[in-house]
């Protein structure tokens, strides 16, 4: 958790909230992005970095890009962070804010989420910022042998729980519940 804490402070959240929010950013709670987004609490993203396992070898995948503080954060643990965002505004913002902001190793791309990013796979890690109501198999797919996935599960504003997929070495596939958790649904959409 020392490595999670230390790029969590070196990002400045306040630069991943819209104005009028600002004043806010540094709250343990969740925030609005627009388009009916937000960015997670801090607590959430670090227990979920956390959970990722990350090393400064790896190659780890976003689904939900939001507007960027998760990359951010990722991108100071990892090698090279690969994340989508289905919505096109969205995208656009946090890829322009990532590059103004000197995250030089994360790569945006508009898409659907539950697609993943097939190119550059198998990924060491995956997380996903939206809840899915089962995970995607097509994102297992996606994970090496031996990587781990953390992700929000359960129907959308419903019940859900913050979970972490593993892959072992044969590719079967495992799934530990952490704690119950509310997350926007990740949905379907974008340009592959």
């Amino acid at each position: 958790m020392a490595s999670v804490m230390a790029a969590m402070a070196c990002v400045p959240r306040h630069a991943f909230v819209p104005e009028e929010g600002r004043a806010d950013a540094y709250r343990n709670a969740p925030l609005p992005i627009g388009h009916g987004q937000t960015i997670s609490q801090p607590f959430i993203v670090a227990l979920m970095s956390d959970l990722l396992a990350p090393a400064a070898d790896q190659v780890v995948l976003e689904i939900g890009t939001g507007c960027g503080y998760q990359a951010a954060v990722l991108s100071r643990l990892v090698r090279q962070v690969y994340t989508v965002e289905v919505v096109p505004a969205l995208a656009e913002a946090a890829a322009e804010r990532l590059q103004a902001l000197g995250y030089h190793n994360v790569r945006v791309r508009c898409g659907d989420g539950y697609q993943g990013w097939p190119e550059y796979a198998p990924y060491d890690g995956i997380i996903v910022t939206a809840a899915a109501p089962v995970v995607p198999a097509s994102l297992v797919t996606q994970l090496k042998p031996t990587g781990r996935m953390v992700i929000p599960v359960g129907p959308p504003y419903g019940s859900q729980t913050l979970c972490v997929v593993t892959r072992d070495t044969v590719g079967e596939s495992h799934r530990r519940e952490i704690l119950p958790v509310a997350f926007v649904p990740m949905t379907h959409g974008g340009s592959l």
